[in-house]
């Protein structure tokens, strides 16, 4: 479970590309790599973590106090257990992710903590995710927020995301919810996407860039919450911003 020195991993990129400290050279290389192509590549991260801090205030205002986050990345400093409590101090929140360094560092950050815990698991398995011990601090009878944020573009179409996501949420209960976020390939630029493509090919999982109709897809048919499938900054924004040339749209639907 040692990190792979050699190989980027995806939760490490993410969050050089935030500002943050826990990566290598090898996750600076390759996300520089892309920064070289696009200066405003770093944007992107950002606007996904803003949309995500959103979410989840929007959500647990509504009453939703238990958050199943999958692909969790590493911890930063608003992460979901954070801002869940500051509307609902009673939430509580699994993390899930299936890289080592994440393990690592969420067992550092969440000890002692009764309301949160870690699966170290992996999306493209939702059997062995949902069967894992921690688990049971969800209450299966109790709505929870299903969180894929910039997560299944990194799984391949072979993998079938839409049947993934349907599993994971096969069990949770009424009045449950929704949020994805993903890379499309909307305004890309062919420069872009090959150093995308050359940034994560020796990654232990590439990136796939998915036009809009194939995202919205992934919701299963389910009604969009208004504003509906946007881009990730203008999902109910403080404040407008302009479009980045690395996009993510993102969305959040109802459960039912």
């Amino acid at each position: 479970m040692t990190p792979d020195p050699a190989r980027p991993s995806p939760a490490r990129v993410y969050d050089y590309l935030l500002g943050g400290h826990d990566h290598l050279d090898v996750d600076r290389a390759a996300a520089e790599a892309v920064l070289k192509v696009e200066p405003d590549a770093r944007e992107s991260p950002r606007r996904n973590r803003d949309f995500l801090g959103r979410v989840v205030r929007h959500l647990a205002g509504l009453g939703v106090d238990q958050f199943l986050d999958i692909g969790s990345g590493l911890p930063t400093a608003e992460n979901v257990h954070h801002v869940a409590r500051s509307v609902n101090p009673g939430a509580r929140v699994v993390y899930a992710d299936n890289d080592a360094t994440v393990l690592e560092q969420a067992n550092a950050l969440l000890s002692g903590d009764d309301r949160t815990a870690f699966v170290h698991a992996d999306v493209r398995d939702p059997a062995a995710l949902l069967a894992d011990p921690a688990l049971a601090m969800l209450d299966p009878g109790r709505p929870t927020a299903v969180l894929l944020v910039a997560v299944l573009h990194f799984v391949a179409d072979a993998d079938r995301p839409s049947d993934l996501v349907e599993a994971l949420l096969a069990s949770v209960a009424p009045g449950s919810y929704l949020v994805i976020s993903h890379v499309t390939d909307e305004s890309t630029t062919p420069e872009l996407r090959a150093a995308i493509h050359d940034t994560y090919a020796n990654a232990p999982a590439p990136l796939h860039l998915r036009p809009r109709a194939e995202i919205e897809a992934l919701f299963g048919g389910r009604p969009l919450l208004a504003p509906g499938l946007v881009d990730v900054q203008d999902w109910r924004p403080a404040e407008r911003l302009a479009p980045s040339r690395l996009r993510l749209l993102g969305a959040v639907a109802p459960v039912a």
